[in-house]
């Protein structure tokens, strides 16, 4: 399944449903197939969404730097740094809400 964000401000955002669901969960929005977030929920929506990246970015161990590490652990971090992290995902659903805030429109899926 996908998740398909829609609002009159922007374009159509599409995401993989593991990526929808996370961030509908994140805003504190239930996973269903249908569901809108209204223009007087987006600010918080938005919030939501900037606290969780600011915390996915402080769990990240590889900011740190590899000065003095093994190259076991500096393989692993050029995986993490191969890997989409939330600010990454979350970046175009921020867009729409902040768009559709200026012109009052609502989100829906």
């Amino acid at each position: 399944m996908l998740y398909k964000f829609k609002s009159r401000a922007t374009a159509d955002v599409i995401m993989l449903e593991a990526n929808g669901r996370q961030l509908l969960q994140i805003m504190g929005k239930s996973p269903d197939p249908h569901g809108i977030v209204t223009v007087a929920q987006i600010p918080a929506a938005i919030a939501a969404l900037e606290a969780a990246i600011a915390a996915d970015e402080k769990r990240d161990p590889a900011a740190a730097g590899a000065n003095g590490r093994g190259a076991e652990e500096e393989e692993r971090d050029a995986e993490r740094a191969n890997t989409v992290r939330l600010h990454q995902r979350a970046a175009p659903l921020i867009d729409m809400l902040r768009r559709s805030a200026a012109e009052e429109a609502d989100v829906t899926w």
